[in-house]
């Protein structure tokens, strides 16, 4: 009468002694596989740790298993109509294309021919095409890699952007391919080359020329030539 009431408690029993017990009890093993609280079930058939498709979508352990489509190959979808035929294979040319940082020089190669594109700024003043002092230096480049590989012909070809007009654009290409030939030629002083110089304008762009980078990229000069027995 009178006295304190004490509240009984019950401590809750580990998960694992349950588990324990449930296993004594059944004689069978039990597998829990660990999920995130709320997770969808693994599908039928699929054992814990099976591969699965991730989907960003879904919370973390509820993706379900991958199971590649089946493709019917007998599908009418995928047959070829009536006297079609494959075209015959061929082989592409691997092409290696290595550029500077800023794209002011760029080397293009593939197993019988070999091209670089040389930016008109590294070469030239402001629309110019009189050859800065910096200029043959880097001309002397390629000319060291002519020599290694003596094609017969080389090509010079000049590109500008597409600001301005398309004439103007034609004259000073043409005349910044010049340039580089006169360096190219007089170095070389082989007979036995052949050059072709031409200028493109604004034709053949590498780049896009909605920005300055882009145009940049193609206002340039390339030399061309065939390598090893292509040559």
């Amino acid at each position: 009468m009178g006295g304190i009431a004490r509240r009984r408690t019950t401590a809750r029993r580990p998960a694992a002694v349950s588990l324990a017990v449930a296993v004594l009890l059944t004689g069978f093993p039990l597998y829990a596989a660990s999920a995130a609280p709320g997770a969808a079930p693994a599908a039928p058939g699929t054992a814990p740790g099976a591969a699965t498709e991730d989907d960003p979508n879904l919370p973390p352990g509820s993706q379900t298993a991958y199971t590649p489509p089946e493709i019917d190959g007998d599908d009418p979808g995928l047959r070829m109509r009536d006297g079609a035929t494959l075209a015959q294979s061929r082989v592409l040319d691997i092409v290696s294309i290595v550029e500077t940082e800023g794209g002011e020089e760029r080397r293009e190669e593939t197993p019988t021919s070999l091209k670089f594109a040389l930016q008109a700024e590294v070469l030239f003043g402001k629309d110019s095409a009189r050859l800065t002092p910096q200029a043959n230096s880097r001309i002397a480049a390629i000319v060291t890699e002519i020599g290694k590989n003596r094609p017969r012909t080389v090509r010079v070809f000049g590109f500008t952007d597409n600001l301005g007009t398309y004439p103007h654009g034609r004259t000073l290409s043409k005349k910044r391919a010049v340039a580089v030939h006169g360096v190219l030629s007089g170095e070389l002083n082989d007979p036995g080359v052949s050059y072709e110089v031409r200028g493109y304008s604004e034709d053949y762009p590498i780049a896009d020329n909605a920005t300055e980078e882009g145009r940049r990229k193609n206002r340039r000069v390339e030399v061309s030539f065939p390598t090893g027995s292509a040559g």
